[in-house]
Formats: C-alpha cells, sequence, structure tokens
C-alpha cells in the first residue's frame, strides 16, 4: 500500500506519530541544525571592527612589533655592543658607545656591562649577568634609556632582539588596511585526526632553521562551494594557522598570512578568514616568521582578514 493510503487508514492517534518518524527520517543528512556561525549581522560587524582596534594596540605595545630596531646574531665567545661602529653588534645612536661585551659559551649568554653603562634589569642595575632567553620562562629583559634587549634562540643560534619604545614607526601607523568583513568568510570546518598527531617543521627567513609545530589532523571546509583543506597547528586551546591563497603577493603579503581558530572537542572548528592578519615580518625586518606549508596553499582567493602594507 503506498505511503499515504497508509497513513489514511491509520488510526487518529497513530498518525501524528506517523508524521513525527516521518519528519525525523527526511531531516537532512549533514544538516548543520546549531545554524549558521554568524547569525547577527550588526553583533558580528561590531566584534570586527574591535578585534581590529585590540590587534593594532597590540602591535603598539611594548612587547609588539613596531618597536623592533634590530635582530644581531651572536658568535661563539665575545661579543662588544654598543653605538660605536667600532664594536662587533653596532646599536642605534641612542645607546652607549661601548656598552659592554656578550660572551656566547656553549648556549649560555652572559652579560658583562661596562662601567657607567647604566643597563639595568627589572629596573636594578646590572654588571656581570646570565641572561635567560625567550624559551625560558621570565626572560631576561635589559634596559638603557629608551633601548630594551633580550636573547633569543633559534635552533642552534642565539641573538639580541632589540627594542627602541619610543621608534616612530609606532605613532605611524595608524591602521591595517583590510577587506570588508564578509561572513560568508566564517565558515565550519571539521578536523579529521590523524592516528597520531605529527611534528611539522616549516621553514623560516633565518637560514639553516626550521620551526617545529605539532599538527592533530586536517580540517575540511567548503567554502563558496570549494572543497578545501588546511592543516592547523596546536598552540595552547587554539589552532594556530599559517596559509596562503591566490591573492598571496598581490594584495596581501607575499609569505602569507596567520589565523587563530579554537579548538573543540567535537572536532568542530569555526575558521573565520576576516580575523586573517599579516605575519610579523610585515612590520619589522627583525622577526622570524613561519612560511606557509606547501599543504596550506588554498587554490582559491581569500578576499577577507588584512592586506598588505608597506611601512619604510
Amino acid at each position: 500500500m503506498p505511503v499515504m493510503g497508509h497513513l489514511l487508514s491509520l488510526p487518529m492517534r497513530n498518525k501524528g506519530i506517523f508524521l513525527l518518524i516521518s519528519g525525523i527520517l527526511s531531516f537532512p543528512a549533514g544538516c548543520n541544525r546549531s545554524g549558521p556561525p554568524v547569525q547577527d549581522e550588526a553583533e558580528y560587524q561590531a566584534s570586527i571592527e574591535t578585534w581590529r582596534l585590540e590587534r593594532l594596540e597590540r602591535l603598539k605595545a611594548e612587547k609588539g612589533w613596531l618597536n623592533l630596531a634590530g635582530l644581531f646574531w651572536l658568535e661563539e665567545g665575545e661579543n662588544r655592543f654598543g653605538s660605536d661602529p667600532s664594536n662587533d653588534i653596532i646599536f642605534p645612536d641612542k645607546a652607549s658607545d661601548f656598552c659592554g661585551t656578550l660572551i656566547l659559551k656553549e648556549g649560555v649568554v652572559t652579560l658583562h656591562a661596562a662601567q657607567g653603562s647604566g643597563i639595568q634589569d627589572a629596573g636594578k642595575p646590572v654588571t656581570t649577568l646570565e641572561l635567560r632567553d625567550d624559551h625560558t620562562r621570565n626572560t631576561t629583559i635589559l634596559r638603557q634609556g629608551d633601548l630594551a634587549w633580550n636573547v633569543i634562540r633559534r635552533g642552534e643560534q642565539f641573538g639580541i632582539r632589540l627594542r627602541d619604545y619610543k621608534h616612530p614607526r609606532i605613532e605611524k601607523l595608524d591602521s591595517i588596511p583590510s577587506y570588508p568583513a564578509q561572513k560568508d568568510y566564517v565558515v565550519e570546518a571539521r578536523l579529521v585526526p590523524y592516528d597520531e598527531p605529527r611534528i611539522m617543521k616549516v621553514a623560516t627567513p633565518v637560514e639553516g632553521y626550521m620551526e617545529e609545530y605539532t599538527c592533530p589532523g586536517e580540517l575540511h571546509f567548503r567554502l563558496h562551494g570549494n572543497k578545501l583543506t588546511l592543516l592547523p597547528f596546536i598552540s595552547g586551546k587554539q589552532y594556530f594557522l599559517v596559509f596562503a591563497d591566490k591573492t598571496t603577493g598581490l594584495e596581501t603579503y607575499g609569505a602569507g598570512r596567520f589565523m587563530y581558530a579554537s579548538r573543540s572537542r567535537k572536532g568542530r572548528v569555526i575558521l573565520d578568514f576576516n580575523k586573517a592578519y599579516n605575519p610579523p615580518c610585515v612590520f619589522t625586518p627583525y622577526a622570524t616568521c613561519p612560511m606557509p606549508p606547501m599543504e596550506n596553499y588554498l587554490p582559491i582567493p581569500i578576499e577577507a582578514g588584512e592586506k598588505a602594507i608597506h611601512l619604510d
């Protein structure tokens, strides 16, 4: 008997049950019952504006990227530093002619400050001090006037990252060019996990140095009708993504862009490409930025997030 005929022959009290079951069975497979990632347009636009303002504030902060004034790789042994050209490491004119000596020995950097240099650690003058690099807790930050610096470690290499807290670049940048925020660039992805997380080595501008990241699997998603995949890296409670697309090198930075996404226990991940942002290398030549892995080159233009910017 046809279904409709069978329904008509049922007692009235059973028809409601039949219709309920039919509705459940006919519910579209894979339908997102929780609704689209973005529902309130005005609220979302306001959140993006807030995100952009906070992003600019972070760039201008003491630990931001706009105040970087130098990156100097240390040689094993003694490294004299100061503003005088005779030094091994030449600081800006704001520094003393001779600040002292940095001794690199078997992966340990020790400062011997020149007498009267005024170099401070946590507000206290220092003479001789073993320096904690950026891979250790409580990284040592040395200060002399407007200048501050610390040791960075990249593989087997050690360097000095110098900041000028009154760098003119801080006031020069008042905005970052970006695409208009569009809610169709907020998509839901599904994590397809590997049997075991994989360690991936990613290239950087530092010769011979590869950064290592832990990749838990593949993010599968659809964007503008395209089936796409990205490899995420674990970063605390979030995923960190380094990607390139068809705008890369044209409207956006030539070495790709960064993005964060929240991790979910159920494998559901929201990708908001309106929050794709420029790597630190866009704002300073003294940063060491990971490059996009080949798997993260998207074959479509991502006309969302930050555009390229050129600073003197």
